[in-house]
């Protein structure tokens, strides 16, 4: 076989492997294994090269940023900020009709803004919005559903877990694309909201006809300001900074942390015993992202040993379907796999093969990750994954709301983020342009 036939032999291996329930990163290590083995006739060869690529990897100072913004997501959920951050927004926004729903959207980009994980924030609203919104009038379907899908915010707005391993993956500057995905992820946070009110006025019968969100306990001026201010603070400070060439996005994410545990501190919510925890847990989500990051590196080192990529671009190139055939294949592509895998899998999978094809034609890596997370992020919407609802399932006390209840709650929602990535698609400078590009 050549080398080429190998690695097409391997891609298809690891796809019969991933269907069959292996975890990606392991697939994707074993194939490559395997690769390189064939390709270069040598298993000691074979180890040797796929070692070096994994201490290359893990060895960057730019992977420091993974644990810290980790960290402080779990810290800032531990604080009690998502709980605020909701009760503020729902003060703010109580008149409008949906207002509870608005609320939810509003305090999910809040909390995406200062945590950057989709899974903390449906696991944190889930318990804070759903039994409010019921207890108001809201329908369940729509409850866990705008939930569902406002959650997605923090794999878009910075700091972003996804963001972060795109950066990793395609050498890009992490901060480069925090910038980026500014206007975008705000966006789509508003279009989420005006979709809440449209819907409260022309379909009253999936998001509840007899709403009474504007009965909620009102907060005094002193307390909005003591739930809402420290979050202004550590959003401004880790957010401005990068922004302002101030802190590099390892820096910002330790000034981040370091500001939640001085929330936390003030507040007499951290113990050591919680705290612990989120050391726990963020040692846990660190190492399985390290994981990740080592197999994709893996497998792109087996892909341009084959010359798969290469043997692709040239297909791409005779075939002439142009710039727009390529994106839109790959749009399409992303999302359809998104039904069946987890956001940062197609990640692994796709942008190594994707690279070497898009950068002979001068496209702009940032806009592109752009692109690539907003598809990406529709998946977690999608049946029969869709990692966003099982966590929102997993987290719920409501034996009577089903995974198809939330699905069919989530659905207008994905259909919204299809409207922004064709925005994004169609107007490459709402991520660009505070770049300056």
């Amino acid at each position: 076989m050549s080398p080429f036939e190998i690695g097409l032999a391997t891609l298809g291996a690891m796809v019969v492997l991933v269907y069959a329930g292996l975890w990606v990163p392991i697939a994707l290590m074993l194939c490559s294994y395997v690769g390189v083995w064939l390709i270069k006739g040598s298993p000691l060869l074979a180890g040797k090269l796929l070692a070096l690529a994994a201490s290359e990897t893990i060895s960057s100072y730019f992977f420091g940023v993974v644990p810290l913004f980790v960290l402080m997501g779990f810290l800032v959920s531990v604080t009690g900020m998502g709980r605020d951050a909701y009760d503020v927004a729902a003060q703010l926004f109580q008149r409008l009709k949906g207002g509870l729903g608005v609320s939810t959207v509003a305090a999910n980009a809040i909390f995406a803004a200062i945590t950057g994980i989709s899974i903390a924030s449906a696991a944190v609203f889930t318990r804070i919005a759903v039994p409010e919104m019921v207890r108001h009038g809201y329908t369940k379907q729509f409850s866990v559903g705008v939930v569902a899908g406002s959650s997605v915010l923090g794999m878009l707005i910075p700091p972003s877990l996804l963001l972060i391993l795109y950066g990793l993956l395609t050498e890009q500057s992490v901060g480069d694309l925090f910038i980026a995905g500014i206007i975008p992820g705000l966006l789509l946070a508003a279009i989420f909201a005006g979709g809440v009110i449209a819907m409260a006025y022309f379909w009253p019968r999936f998001i509840g006809e007899d709403l009474s969100g504007d009965h909620i306990d009102r907060l005094s001026t002193r307390e909005m300001m003591a739930k809402g201010l420290p979050i202004v603070i550590l959003i401004l400070v880790v957010l401005g900074g990068i922004y302002l060439g101030a802190f590099t996005p390892i820096e910002a994410g330790a000034v981040g942390c370091l500001g939640a545990i001085v929330i936390g501190l003030l507040r007499r919510v951290l113990t050591f015993s919680n705290f612990w925890d989120v050391l726990t847990d963020t040692g846990l989500v660190t190492a399985s992202v390290c994981f990740l990051i080592i197999a994709a590196q893996m497998y792109s080192r087996m892909l341009a040993l084959s010359g798969v990529p290469n043997e692709f671009g040239a297909f791409v190139a005779t075939a002439d379907i142009g710039f727009w055939g390529v994106i839109i294949a790959y749009v399409a592509l992303v999302i359809v796999m998104g039904t069946i895998l987890d956001s940062s899998s197609i990640m692994l999978i796709l942008v190594p093969l994707m690279l070497p094809v898009l950068q002979p034609m001068g496209v702009d890596l940032v806009w592109f990750g752009i692109v690539t997370v907003i598809a990406v992020e529709i998946g977690l919407l999608t049946p029969p994954f869709g990692i966003s609802v099982f966590v929102i399932k997993s987290t719920l006390d409501d034996e009577t709301i089903s995974l198809g209840d939330i699905f069919r709650g989530a659905a207008p929602f994905a259909l919204m983020m299809a409207v922004v990535l064709i925005l994004v698609l169609a107007f490459p400078s709402l991520a660009t342009l505070p770049l300056g590009r």
